[in-house]
């Protein structure tokens, strides 16, 4: 670790400690224990899917890997952690980073899975439930206490300047990422070996990236989050969608290009290109005061005019608005809060813990939050070809091009998307 890098997470954990001890104090609370978590095994099975550290502990450590580990905050008092570190000669045991930050806590090294001490009227986060101490533990302290989780929430809606570095860093592995896969789908290759060049040149495995990578090929563009990588390359190449992120300390880069291919219809250029430069207007257009749901309505408006220009659709673009052309087009949310989580906590809240649930007309928007300076989010317009979504319109007089709605069905779709990072005076693009 840098030694600039190490003084923002000094500051960080500060920041960290007065956030919680003004919580703490406000919930009359003398101290928190964080559970990490940890993994289970498939029904029937010995084996376990790769696990992700509760994200409220990984604020403090950037350790996304952690399991049977615990966190306990207490005001004016070093953070005490108590990692799960067993002698195992089936695993490779845990160890410390060799870096600075460790020597901001108190670090017990348990051989064997332990109960958090408590002290004072304290309450316990995390998934206990499958704990065979849980109902203990639930006896002696407030469980869950939604009023905390909802401010610990909160807080981690703005990033420090510590968190956006490890975005930005993040963000730089997976760029590495998505020119290899770029280069790959111009070598023909298939998408199990996008995928691989991707790892490959991002330098992370499977299990460890932040959600499973979307590498699509023609119509399999168009399916949102499209799950498997077919084994053999396509006759056609028409176009690649690549949804894919890496992580940096526990914070996520979650980045989306959409390629042409040699075979696909020029128009689909035309709208790559249209589509690039409407994800660039709207991030633009982040800056603090904006209300993100007028950012998403303002997406719609220009999808409409895309569709307008480029012979999709035949009215006007209000019409494509009002109409649902534009959400049959573009079903999802302009983008969401990302951070530790690649969608992050907090954005379906109001500031102070109510909800603020997605608008009525458009149900998959993410975040609802009027931006302010230290939010990280992603924009990313979509423009696709989903049949099923499509399929109602058909039996309708709207004036849309079946004809080259057909023509463009082999191509999928198109998403592009950024991570910004909201300022005081703007934005800051940490996806260049």
């Amino acid at each position: 670790m840098s030694t600039s890098l190490f003084n923002l997470q000094r500051d960080h954990i500060a920041h960290l400690q007065h956030a919680y001890a003004e919580i703490l104090a406000d919930q009359k609370l003398d101290s928190l224990a964080i559970y990490s978590g940890h993994a289970s095994t498939h029904f029937a099975d010995d084996h376990a899917p790769p696990f992700q550290t509760y994200g409220h502990l990984m604020h403090w450590v950037g350790l996304a890997d952690v399991q049977h580990s615990w966190l306990i905050i207490q005001p004016e008092k070093r953070p005490q952690l108590y990692l799960y570190a067993p002698a195992d000669f089936w695993h490779l045991p845990t160890q410390l980073p060799e870096e600075p930050w460790v020597t901001e806590f108190d670090i017990h090294l348990c051989s064997d899975k332990i109960a958090p001490p408590l002290t004072g009227k304290t309450a316990v986060i995390g998934d206990i439930g499958r704990l065979t101490s849980g109902a203990q533990l639930a006896s002696k302290a407030d469980v869950q206490p939604e009023p905390v989780i909802t401010a610990l929430d909160e807080l981690r809606l703005f990033k420090t300047p510590y968190e956006i570095a490890c975005l930005r860093e993040a963000n730089r592995l997976a760029i590495a990422g998505h020119q290899a896969a770029q280069a790959a789908f111009m070598g023909a290759s298939a998408e199990l070996d996008i995928q691989l060049a991707y790892l490959g040149a991002s330098r992370q495995r499977e299990s460890n990236v932040p959600y499973q990578n979307i590498i699509g090929l023609n119509a399999h563009a168009g399916v949102l989050h499209y799950q498997h990588y077919d084994l053999s390359a396509p006759k056609q190449r028409y176009s690649l969608l690549v949804d894919a992120g890496r992580r940096f300390r526990g914070y996520c880069a979650d980045i989306t290009r959409t390629y042409v291919g040699p075979d696909a219809p020029s128009v689909f250029g035309e709208l790559v290109t249209a589509m690039q430069g409407l994800k660039d207007a709207l991030v633009k257009d982040v800056a603090p005061d904006v209300s993100f749901v007028s950012l998403h309505e303002q997406m719609h408006q220009q999808l409409g005019e895309i569709l307008v220009a480029n012979n999709l659709f035949k009215g006007t673009a209000n019409q494509a608005v009002t109409e649902g052309i534009t959400r049959a087009f573009c079903p999802h949310g302009l983008g969401h809060s990302l951070g530790l989580q690649v969608h992050d906590v907090a954005g379906l809240r109001h500031p102070d813990g109510t909800p603020a649930p997605a608008p009525e007309q458009h149900p998959a928007l993410r975040l609802t939050r009027t931006l302010r300076p230290g939010m990280v989010i992603t924009i990313e317009p979509g423009l696709y070809f989903i049949h099923m979504l499509l399929a109602p319109l058909r039996n309708t007089d709207l004036p849309i091009n079946w004809q080259l709605v057909d023509q463009l069905a082999p191509c999928g779709g198109i998403r592009i998307e950024d991570n910004v990072v909201v300022t005081e005076s703007g934005f800051a693009n940490l996806t260049p």
